[in-house]
């Protein structure tokens, strides 16, 4: 009997033991995502192969909206035992980022936190390889108004600077945009202009709390600061978002879809996917009968392909905050062939400048005009300019006596402005004050390219001394144009030096360059003369900027 009690205490501690070697071993991890409004947390737990819990954390992510992912998405987690799970809708990019934390925690070398960008760099490759820069500009009555029904205004302007083939067909693009808002828009980030200095200045909302503060000044001080704090979409970066995403993430998508298509193409795209009423992509479940109807009409395939495109971008590509699509094909109207067999990087630079002139008017009221300028630059491997273009936008108050320069009256509600109707230099009244007369001025917005033959400044028209200054820069960097900008023209007005000056300064600059700096000036300023950095607009700081924003593009022309 003893042994036989014996025998079986033995099995019970054998089967004991064989049940706690047996025992799922439980782990906790953690793992990151960068989500919408910043990092997304998770800890997961797992006993074995199986996941048996998920906590989720994102205190940045909009509440109602992101907030129901982190809510949501954990026991879809443990549900299926895997990341792999649908997004919830309306918070795509919260979920998205949960999704991509478990996989961190999960496997953080396929996973890595901080994202590593494996990404290979853009090739382009075409027999025949055009450039084109567009803008497109657009007056805008809103977004809304403010807390003392004072109507907020913006005006957008659009640069698409895009490569195309033989046939049309984009080979890349990139769009950025520069958004300026009336001062009593609440949105933090905005670029504002309180309209022309003694205009009374405009509503200010300073700390962005939807209530006014005051007025800002009507001085040229308070134009030349906010000018110099213009900035485009894409430098507000992730400051800067829209809807699910950043505005220029969203971008980012829109160009990865337009490549491979030609203009035609997009605007086929445009019309049959986006909505008639506000240009925004069709989405399902609309409640707008007209959006429904366009959007039920689309084939199976059609409805996926469009899926994959709204769960990155749902940003309007046509309406009053922007037309890209008619950037686009003004970048396609304005094409030129490239000459150049290969670069290794492209860059986009925009400089933005107030000024406080040119001059009076015949009632001794001041003309203003702000200066935006753009250059598209690709560089060789070693960081050489292998092609540059450049184009600007002068916007003056409409008392400036010149025929062809675009006008900007201030906002609608500021009086209107001094008008010299028929360029004579005698003022005929005021503009307007109406919104049809903003939107009509902004309309008209051309860059100095686009004024073409008729924009004349001292020896010959602006492109063709803009052409004679490309020419130069090639083959060199952008530090070795900043040396020769320093060395060969004036510290006062940023124009090349030439023989012969009455300033002193100027005189003796020149007279210290050698015999054969002397002849190579000649060479330059026998086809261009004009400023390269003055209050008309800084070239030189846009060329730097784009070598600063560069990016690799493998171009081939063979």
């Amino acid at each position: 009997m003893k042994k036989l009690t014996a025998i079986m205490l033995t099995a019970a501690m054998i089967a004991s033991l064989s049940a706690c070697g047996t025992k799922a071993e439980t782990k906790t991890l953690t793992g990151t995502g960068k989500g919408y409004g910043g990092d997304v947390t998770v800890t997961v737990t797992k006993e074995g192969d199986k996941i048996t819990k998920v906590e989720a954390k994102g205190d940045k992510e909009t509440p109602g909206v992101g907030s129901k992912a982190i809510e949501q998405l954990p026991a879809k987690f443990v549900e299926k035992n895997s990341a792999d799970v649908d997004v919830v809708a309306g918070a795509t990019v919260t979920s998205r980022a949960l999704i991509y934390a478990v996989k961190n925690a999960l496997d953080p070398t396929a996973n890595p936190w901080p994202i590593v960008d494996n990404t290979k760099p853009g090739e382009v490759t075409a027999s025949t390889i055009f450039h084109g820069l567009g803008f497109s500009n657009v007056a805008r009555t809103g977004p809304g108004k403010d807390d003392t029904d004072t109507q907020v205004w913006s005006f957008n302007n659009v640069y698409a600077d895009v490569l195309f083939d033989k046939d049309g067909k984009i080979l890349y693009v990139y769009v950025d945009q520069l958004e300026v808002a009336s001062p009593n828009y609440d949105g933090a980030g905005m670029p504002h202009l309180s309209g022309w200095p003694g205009q009374a200045g405009y509503n200010v909302d300073e700390n962005h709390d939807e209530k006014v503060d005051g007025k800002t000044a009507a001085t040229d001080d308070t134009f030349k600061a906010e000018v110099a704090l213009w900035k485009t979409k894409r430098q507000r970066g992730d400051e800067y978002k829209v809807g699910i995403s950043t505005w220029q993430d969203q971008m980012d998508s829109f160009q990865k879809m337009f490549v491979g298509m030609t203009v035609a193409e997009i605007e086929a795209w445009n019309k049959k996917f986006t909505s008639d009423r506000n240009g925004r992509p069709l989405k399902d479940g609309s409640t707008d009968a007209a959006d429904k109807a366009k959007y039920d009409a689309l084939t199976a395939a059609e409805k996926a392909d469009l899926a994959e495109i709204t769960a990155t971008a749902t940003i309007s590509l046509t309406d009053a905050h922007g037309n890209i699509i008619e950037a686009i094909k003004n970048a396609y109207a304005n094409k030129q062939q490239l000459k150049i067999t290969e670069a290794a990087s492209t860059g986009f630079g925009v400089s933005f400048m107030p000024r406080i002139g040119p001059g009076k008017d015949d009632t001794d009221t001041q003309v203003y005009s702000f200066n935006e300028v753009v250059v598209n630059t690709l560089f060789d491997k070693d960081g050489k300019i292998a092609y540059i273009h450049i184009d600007q936008l002068e916007v003056a108050s409409p008392n400036y006596d010149g025929a062809g320069m675009p006008h900007f009256s201030g906002w609608p509600g500021q009086g209107g402005y001094n008008f010299d109707e028929n360029h004579d230099e005698k003022i005929d009244g005021k503009t307007p004050d109406t919104e049809a007369n903003f939107k009509a001025e902004v309309a008209l917005w051309k860059s100095k390219r686009e004024r073409g033959a008729d924009y004349k400044v001292g020896i010959s028209t602006w492109h063709e001394q803009m052409d004679a200054y490309e020419e130069l820069f090639v083959g060199m960097t952008v530090d070795e144009v900043e040396t020769w900008f320093k060395k060969f023209t004036s510290d006062r007005n940023g124009r090349p030096l030439k023989d012969g000056s009455t300033d002193a300064a100027d005189k003796a600059k020149y007279d210290a360059l050698t015999a054969d700096e002397k002849a190579d000036l000649a060479e330059v300023t026998a086809s261009a003369t004009m400023s390269l950095n003055d209050a008309h607009g800084n070239i030189i700081e846009a060329i730097k900027a784009s070598f600063a924003n560069k990016e690799a593009l493998a171009l081939t022309v063979k």
